[in-house]
């Protein structure tokens, strides 16, 4: 191929060589399912070209990945090798001190339905009387 030919590359196939989905089908419906911004544009198209340079924004299930493009894929190669196709500037996950403190306060005495403990408690005066 030309070096003008290697500068751009369809998203579909980047994706793939970069390991970020499994097989070219799934880059492909990923990029037409909208979950992938380019420079913070979101495309629709598995044919969209991406150049070294790129900002990639891709929603997956459970996470959100940044990558920078650093160079097009020439082929799908062991994670190593994957690696040196982006930089990750996706930010850390939140510490787990945080999502403790995100635990919903408890409520006060007679608020909304009892707990499992409180209808046990119930049970047992009702029993008892």
């Amino acid at each position: 191929m030309s070096g003008t030919a290697l500068e751009r590359q369809r998203i579909d196939k980047w994706l793939f060589f970069a390991r970020v989905v499994k097989s070219r089908s799934l880059a492909a419906r990923l990029a037409q399912a909208g979950r992938v911004r380019v420079n913070r544009n979101k495309i629709e198209q598995a044919a969209y070209q991406i150049k070294v340079g790129d900002v990639l924004t891709i929603s997956l299930d459970r996470r959100i990945l940044v990558y920078r493009v650093l160079a097009p894929g020439a082929r799908r190669g062991p994670a190593e090798e994957a690696r040196t196709l982006y930089e990750d500037m996706t930010p850390p996950p939140p510490p787990k001190d945080a999502v403790a403190a995100a635990v919903p306060p408890k409520r006060d005495m007679g608020a909304g339905r009892p707990t499992k403990k409180e209808r046990r408690a119930l049970d047992r005066w009702r029993d008892d009387g």
